[in-house]
């Protein structure tokens, strides 16, 4: 059995033997199971994003737990970000309960269940149209008003794509009561696109590709707003901080994309007619 993360082999039963090694083929037929290996890749870009956010927390994905990635992830934005008086920290579910523990861990303030997430309904960031992301977010969240009232609270997310979402989900906690919102973000803002199978927007609709942080959190309706350092994260991750990609993050891309001029991982820029 193959699969993409661990949690497919717990949940048939299978025992994880290990990883499918870059640039390696692996045969099975009838005379049994063969590894075919190509000339080693130079130097390894994984994709950082995967413990950032696609990765199942029970999952074990390029020699580490997502679970206690995503938790250091948590203590190393709270010790970059502190937001000391705030009364509470909670998550936006399911993809950030692990950063908002360690948060919660590191800055010492309570972890609370302040939003509720519909398990009925996908991720909204790629939803084609705006209507349709604006529709979701209503339906696949609600606020705890009883946790909220009142108080000046910190929300904790993996990442901010377009802001529409999170501009959606600030207005829902404001409406429960909230008295101030701090946004904190386990990663670094997001300013291009995945050329390497990821459904990501294009430049021009990433919000941190095109505004501030200060204007952000004014887009956002947040009383302020905190992102998680580059090597911050990648000092996190197990394995760091090398044999990462973090293109969408930096810019620095490990191969040149068609048709755009983007920055090489040598500091050189790709002609347009790539």
């Amino acid at each position: 059995m193959f699969a993409s993360e661990t949690c497919a082999l717990d949940i048939v039963g299978a025992t994880l033997i290990r990883e499918v090694l870059p640039g390696e083929i692996i045969a099975i037929d009838g005379d049994g199971l063969r590894s075919l290996q190509t000339p080693p890749a130079k130097q390894l870009y994984r994709c950082v994003f995967e413990h950032v956010y696609f990765a199942r927390p029970d999952s074990y994905v390029f020699g580490g737990s997502v679970d206690r990635a995503r938790r250091a992830l948590g203590r190393q934005l709270a010790q970059e970000q502190p937001a000391p008086y705030a009364d509470l920290v909670f998550a936006v579910p399911d993809s950030s309960n692990a950063s908002a523990l360690g948060y919660a861990e590191r800055s010492g303030l309570p972890l609370e269940h302040a939003l509720i997430r519909n398990h009925y309904i996908g991720r909204t960031f790629i939803q084609p149209t705006q209507s349709g992301r604006d529709a979701k977010v209503k339906v696949k969240y609600n606020p705890v008003k009883e946790v909220l009232a009142g108080k000046s609270v910190v929300m904790i997310d993996d990442s901010i794509v377009r802001g529409t979402t999170t501009r959606g989900l600030v207005a829902l906690v404001r409406a429960a009561g909230a008295r101030e919102v701090h946004m904190r973000v386990s990663s670094p803002p997001i300013t291009g696109p995945c050329y390497y199978g990821i459904d990501t927007p294009n430049r021009e609709e990433l919000i941190a590709a095109n505004h501030s942080i200060a204007e952000i959190a004014q887009m956002i309706g947040v009383d302020s707003l905190g992102y998680l350092s580059r090597d911050g994260m990648l000092n996190a991750v197990p394995g760091g901080p090398h044999g990462f990609c973090h293109a969408c993050f930096s810019g620095e891309y490990p191969t040149s994309a068609p048709s755009v001029p983007i920055t090489l991982r040598l500091g050189r820029r790709a002609p347009a007619s790539v």
